[in-house]
């Protein structure tokens, strides 16, 4: 039995789990340290709102890994739980239940006479992951198999949100980075027109501006009907959201309604409260652990959550 689960710790060479060991222990200092690094430069930045967005991801990724740990040493444990195996209702399976294939594979080795030895099916037995801790009669609460499934399925899901939250983070800042010039075109223009130099090229401007932008969001057809203005906002995310003439009728707006100086850092702002508007979306709440664990509860074959779910978006 030993040959067929490998070699154990004490029959491996010393340099292979040193090796081992060292790789490992080189990547957390590396990702540990390259997060205290940025941090610092965020806090010497004075950018709290993603320094607080980092904290929260660098909680998650201890909560993932907390879990990953848990359920390395716990699965055996668990796969040991047995019920009765009419508790085991498969009317709960994410899918119809397929017919075994591994078990009906073995069967017709040996009725046919094959050549397998008993090594041979014990050996396909174990690869397939059909290791019984339970009695007849019995079955496990959840098997080793399904558990070491969902312990890679947490890892993914950890991966997945993390790298998710810093590429939306990451494209949102390109974006608005991208408006800068049209900052200091407006900025340069306030400056000129603070120096009585070009007061009436800058009300022309102005008036410029907002008849722009109101000509250009209101005399589009789909402007007219509710769900078609709500498609085109949805829609332009994905090309060039707002031109020059739409960031600054907007700047304008914005100074006007807060009587603010003309020469009011706009692009600052903007920049200020989508830092902070990540750092309050970012990160799995209690609430939506809750939700996950709801839909993985629910969806067993026939209710297709996941499609009914796809709506509430829209709604």
């Amino acid at each position: 039995m030993g040959n067929l689960e490998g070699a154990s710790f004490s029959e491996t060479p010393t340099y292979a789990v040193a090796t081992v060991v060292t790789v490992l222990v080189s990547i957390g200092f590396l990702i540990h340290g390259s997060l205290k690094k940025f941090g610092k430069w965020l806090h010497k930045t004075k950018r709290e709102p993603l320094y607080a967005a980092l904290e929260k991801i660098k909680e998650e990724l201890m909560v993932f890994g907390l879990l990953s740990l848990l359920m390395g040493h716990w699965i055996i444990y668990v796969a040991k739980i047995c019920v009765k195996a009419s508790a085991v209702s498969s009317h709960f399976y994410p899918c119809s239940p397929p017919r075994n294939k591994t078990e009906s594979a073995i069967t017709r080795f040996v009725l046919s006479g094959s050549s397998y030895s008993n090594f041979s099916i014990s050996r396909l037995l174990l690869s397939s992951g059909h290791v019984n801790y339970c009695p007849e009669g019995l079955q496990s609460f959840a098997s080793k198999e399904s558990l070491e499934q969902l312990h890679r399925f947490l890892l993914v899901l950890g991966v997945s949100h993390v790298s998710y939250s810093f590429f939306a983070i990451a494209l949102a800042m390109i974006k608005i980075y991208s408006w800068r010039t049209w900052e200091n075109n407006a900025k340069s223009m306030a400056l000129q027109r603070l120096e009585g130099s070009e007061e009436p090229v800058a009300n022309n401007t102005r008036m410029g501006r907002l008849s722009t932008f109101t000509f250009h969001h209101t005399t589009h057809p789909w402007s007219q009907h509710r769900a078609l203005v709500w498609l085109l906002c949805f829609s332009r995310q994905f090309w060039s959201s707002i031109n020059e003439a739409d960031y600054m009728a907007l700047r304008l707006g914005f100074i006007t309604t807060h009587q603010l100086p003309l020469t009011y850092d706009f692009h600052k702002y903007m920049l200020r409260s989508m830092e902070e508007e990540f750092r309050d979306i970012v990160g799995i709440s209690v609430p939506l652990w809750i939700f996950v664990i709801l839909c993985v509860f629910l969806s067993f074959h026939g209710t297709n959550i996941y499609f009914w779910i796809s709506f509430f978006p829209a709604i």
